[in-house]
């Protein structure tokens, strides 16, 4: 699958919606509102796959899970960070 088909498209907004909604209910206890929890669950998928490659981590689960579970945990580690720098 193209990931800029418009399938890929929408895989790549639903897992950064949930990601991002995910991490902020865990570190804050509320999401960011539709546009914060998409781009902070694509950031997340950016930051958790290059950490899943560096610890050596497989794919956990079939796609959806693995997909959500990766963003949700490199969302996370973004809101810990974001969140020394702001202090």
């Amino acid at each position: 699958m193209n990931v800029l088909s418009g399938q890929g498209l929408i895989v790549i907004l639903v897992v950064g919606l949930v990601a991002g909604w995910l991490a902020g209910k865990i570190m804050r206890g509320a999401g960011f509102g539709l546009i914060g929890d998409i781009i902070i669950g694509i950031v997340g998928a950016l930051i958790g796959s290059v950490l899943f490659n560096y610890l050596h981590i497989g794919p956990i689960g079939g796609f959806w899970v693995n997909a959500i579970i990766t963003s949700t945990i490199g969302a996370v580690v973004l809101l810990f960070i974001v969140g020394l720098v702001r202090r």
